[in-house]
């Protein structure tokens, strides 16, 4: 009894503390279901409401549309990519500065030119490739957009399509992410040591032609195998050979500029003498500014030299011709090239390695005049800019000045003729805008403009670099005379129409690097570049325009 007593008392105690919940529902009533822990959007249609059919483009009500890649907009990029558009009378320059132009995502679908195995491409060798050509087109002082050109080509050779080259003036790296979830491979490369030799360029350009071509298989044992012979071959010019073209150089610059024959030997003696010890210093190791200080001093001193001896000649055309023998051209084209196309970094290193080397020559030449000047010279000022007017000889003079020079460059024999014919037009041009009183900075320009121009369509016509068909042909058009006529006025303490006159032989090497690049880009006016009309069509392949 006591028993059935206590299990009565504990059946009408609770079994546990939530029977005493105020959230316990009350007998009879089914709980509710639980809500989820999400809120509900307020752009959600509400319960027991559908969307009518009817529903106007953009009402609240309408149900959200659907972004379909076929009924996409025509600025919608396709998941593979763009196609390629295969032009075989386009050089690959202009094909990979088309698509390096591009944003990743937007550049066309890749197909491998060259074979591959079944694993896919061997990411590391491709990408030591790709440096090792970029370091030699660099070296030789290509342009910093071309050299990305060709990287890009080669990479995208071998498989590699997701790759972003970069180059800077001592310094080149290239980039490799295989897909969005990989992660990148990098590799860079430093150049140290550079070297003027336009036969080694032509035949890397050769090698990323054939890379590049579908129709010319190479693997990637091959491309090694050929680049090694590239970077042993020796220069095709011994070295007393590029002397006597320093030698000839100067010569003709001096006739140019008014010398006669004595002038012409005195001053091929001062470069050749210059060029001499410009290599001995080299070989002991001095950096390069030495080396142009000391190339300057012995036509100054042969110039200054005659006038001491009060030598019935042109003395002034002496140290003229001198100085057309050393004026950094090639690195100012390049200069301003790089900074024209984008390459800001690169072209600023240019710019200053160019300063240093002009700031190398009127060192050498200003040392020698002041000597000169204690020892009783009296130079003329006036003879150096009053420049006598020998069509038939200056022109002459011009193509034997281009002449030598392609040969101080190592430049091919089938590329001498045509640089040299090149220069000739260029001079022509220049005197017939003199003639007509045109100003020395304008003609200048213009007369390079045709250089970029002619140029830059025998190299597209050989699929080659246009430096070996520009470089030389500028060099009768650099400024020796407004160059040598700023360093006597600030020798003889003439500061004001010293600096004048350096500015003004500033004002038309500028003249000549813009003329150049400007020129080059009128060329494509001339030509059918890949996939111009279908960029033109997408705002992500143009360059960024100030916003």
């Amino acid at each position: 009894m006591a028993e059935a007593e206590g299990s009565g008392v504990e059946d009408r105690k609770p079994k546990s503390d939530e029977a005493h919940s105020a959230f316990t529902p009350p007998p009879g009533m089914e709980p509710e279901a639980p809500e989820e822990d999400q809120p509900t959007s307020e752009f959600a249609v509400p319960d027991g409401m559908a969307a009518h059919p009817a529903e106007p483009e953009g009402s609240a009500f309408a149900a959200p549309a659907t972004y379909s890649a076929q009924h996409s907009p025509p600025a919608y990029t396709p998941g593979g990519g763009f196609p390629v558009s295969r032009m075989k009378e386009s050089p690959w320059q202009d094909r990979m500065r088309t698509m390096l132009r591009m944003p990743v995502d937007v550049r066309p679908v890749a197909e491998p030119v060259q074979k591959q195995s079944e694993s896919g491409p061997a990411v590391g060798r491709v990408l030591d490739l790709t440096l090792r050509i970029g370091e030699l087109l660099l070296a030789g002082g290509e342009g910093a957009e071309d050299v990305e050109a060709a990287m890009f080509a080669v990479a995208r050779s071998y498989g590699l399509d997701r790759c972003e080259p970069t180059v800077t003036f001592t310094l080149l790296s290239i980039t490799h992410q295989p897909s969005l979830v990989d992660d990148p491979v990098s590799a860079s490369r430093t150049v140290r040591r550079r070297g003027t030799d336009y036969t080694r360029l032509a035949a890397v350009f050769r090698l990323v032609d054939d890379i590049s071509a579908h129709e010319v298989e190479i693997s990637l044992e091959e491309a090694y195998r050929r680049l090694a012979e590239i970077r042993r071959n020796r220069h095709p010019y011994s070295t007393w050979v590029l002397t006597a073209a320093a030698g000839l150089l100067a010569g003709a610059a001096s006739v140019l500029v008014g010398g006669g024959v004595t002038v012409f030997f005195c001053a091929a003696l001062g470069a050749v003498l210059g060029d001499r010890l410009a290599w001995l210093c080299a070989g002991r190791g001095l950096p390069e500014f030495y080396q142009f200080v000391v190339a300057a001093m012995p036509p100054a001193a042969i110039g200054v030299a005659l006038k001491i001896a009060e030598i019935d000649v042109r003395a002034s055309a002496v140290i003229t011709g001198g100085l057309f023998a050393l004026l950094p051209g090639r690195a100012l084209v390049a200069a301003v090239q790089d900074g024209l196309t984008g390459f800001y970094i690169t072209a600023s290193a240019r710019l200053l390695e160019v300063m240093y080397l002009f700031i190398g020559i009127i060192v050498g030449v200003l040392v020698v005049i002041y000597v000169g000047l204690q020892f009783g010279a009296q130079p003329n000022p006036d003879e150096v800019l009053q420049i006598p007017s020998r069509p038939v000889i200056q022109i002459l003079a011009s193509m034997v000045l281009v002449f030598t020079f392609a040969i101080l460059l190592q430049q091919e024999w089938s590329t001498v003729a045509i640089v040299t014919l090149n220069g000739g037009v260029a001079w022509v041009t220049f005197g017939a805008l003199r003639a007509a009183e045109l100003p020395p900075v304008p003609s200048t320009a213009i007369a390079a403009g045709l250089v970029g121009l002619f140029g830059q369509l025998f190299s597209r016509y050989r699929f080659a670099s246009a430096l070996p068909y520009v470089t030389a042909a500028i060099g009768p058009l650099l400024p020796g005379s407004a160059t040598y006529f700023g360093l006597l006025s600030i020798a003889e303490n003439r500061l004001d129409a010293g600096l004048a006159s350096l500015t003004t032989a500033a004002a038309i090497a500028l003249a000549i690097a813009v003329g150049v690049n400007l020129g080059s880009e009128t060329s494509r006016l001339f030509m059918r570049i890949p996939g111009a009309q279908s960029a033109a069509k997408r705002r992500a392949a143009k360059r960024t325009r100030g916003f």
